[in-house]
């Protein structure tokens, strides 16, 4: 999942991974050979790893699992980044998946997992998402754990006050293109004298800019940020929904964006799989209230995560038994039963126990076949070492245009002059 990266001030970070790596440089890997040897797992935080854990010992009685929860997921890739130079590794390891290239790119550090699963192995798994873990040389250094669908979440009571349909099919097909989006929030605002959306930067362009064929790298890895169309086309409709004045310019995870969610402050937000629970969690009285339907145009995707074994692990065994158990179509059917993180495993997302999943927090929409079609549909296209960053940079970019920083015929320059100093330094 591309879950919120808290910042935490430099000298913690660096203190979180001195401590993680040690000092020790001499892990040779190999193992025992026993799958139920003790193994250390690195996770995230926040994101209840300790139930995949707890389930997989009730599974496997006999293993020993060592969780260590390290820190948002930047701080985790940082203390990975820190013991693969030398310092002790863990045997398992979850990356975020915009943390993932710059480990790809140096397949040997890790495990080739086909090794321990067998050829066969990345069937099972979207092609795309299995691809992002994959190297040059054919080695496959983590499965995934999970995708990160997209879909919009909106206020079907506000859409009705504003006399919009509420259906999920209905709209969306009233917003089945970014123009009709634009003009549908025109319509919204018009009637209510509200904001449509919570933002442009999140809402519109995380989603605009995942619907790409090419995004800021080229099939051959070739920076192309600054001359595809597509990145530029996408940027422009986020402008285009600021410029019509459809934003309420809160920002995601500002201390605007939960309140603004329980008291009616906009009517639709961006909902990848994994943000459904937060949006519960930030306004319970909405309960019933809100809906779910697909984005416009194609399917997208943000977020997701692979589990990865370091070459120098010490019961590399123990920790393939864990994915084989957690990770298989059955083990992630029954994550999402539990949890609501999104299947990666196609077996999983054709599932009537994801297809036929509805929640009634949102008035029982058809929440399982939207995020399942999302991904199906969603375009696949590479992500390089730097997509983060230039990511990052355009984002803010569109922040600061939404605090009248930055003027909307500014906006695109101002974002390829940002996406260069981060990708330079």
């Amino acid at each position: 999942m591309n879950r919120r990266k808290m910042a935490l001030p430099v000298a913690l970070v660096g203190t979180l991974v001195l401590a993680i790596s040690g000092c020790s440089s001499g892990d040779s890997g190999g193992g025992s050979g026993d799958p139920n040897a003790e193994f250390e797992f690195w996770s995230f935080t926040g994101i209840g790893q300790k139930d995949s854990v707890d389930r997989y010992l009730e599974k496997n009685p006999d293993a020993k699992v060592k969780l260590s929860e390290v820190g948002s997921t930047t701080e985790t890739a940082t203390a990975l980044t820190a013991a693969l130079a030398g310092g002790r590794v863990p045997d398992l390891v979850m990356i975020q998946t915009d943390d993932l290239p710059k480990f790809v790119e140096n397949p040997g550090n890790f495990v080739d997992l086909r090794t321990l699963g067998g050829d066969d192995i990345a069937d099972g798994y979207l092609d795309w998402a299995i691809g992002e873990a994959t190297a040059e040389d054919g080695s496959i250094i983590g499965i995934p754990t999970d995708v990160g669908g997209l879909s919009f979440a909106y206020r079907a009571d506000l859409f009705e006050a504003a006399g919009l349909p509420t259906d999920p099919a209905e709209v969306a097909e009233m917003w089945s293109t970014w123009d009709d989006f634009i003009e549908m929030g025109k319509k919204y605002t018009e009637a209510t004298g509200e904001p449509f959306v919570d933002n442009v930067e999140t809402t519109v362009f995380f989603s605009t800019v995942n619907q790409v064929s090419q995004k800021y790298y080229s099939p051959d890895g070739e920076l192309i940020y600054d001359t595809n169309p597509e990145v530029e086309e996408a940027f422009d409709i986020a402008v285009r929904a600021y410029d019509a004045g459809i934003s309420a310019g809160i920002a995601a995870w500002s201390s605007g964006s939960a309140p603004g969610r329980a008291n009616g402050a906009f009517a639709v937000t961006t909902a990848p799989s994994w943000m459904l629970s937060g949006i519960e969690n930030d306004a319970p009285d909405t309960a019933g209230d809100w809906r779910i339907a697909s984005i416009p145009g194609v399917g997208g995707n943000w977020g997701g995560s692979v589990i990865a074994i370091p070459a120098r692990a010490k019961n590399p065994e123990a920790a393939w038994q864990y994915i084989d158990t957690m990770l298989s179509p059955e083990g992630q059917v029954e994550h999402f039963a539990t949890t609501g993180t999104f299947p990666a495993a196609k077996a999983a997302l054709e599932s009537d126990e994801v297809r036929e999943y509805t929640n009634p927090f949102y008035g029982d929409s058809p929440v399982g076949a939207i995020i399942s079609d999302s991904v199906l549909e969603f375009n696949s296209f590479l992500n390089g070492p730097d997509t983060g960053a230039i990511g990052a940079a355009m984002l803010n970019v569109l922040v600061d245009m939404e605090a009248g920083n930055v003027s909307s015929s500014d906006a695109w320059s101002k974002a390829l002059d940002s996406a260069k100093v981060a990708i330079n330094g």
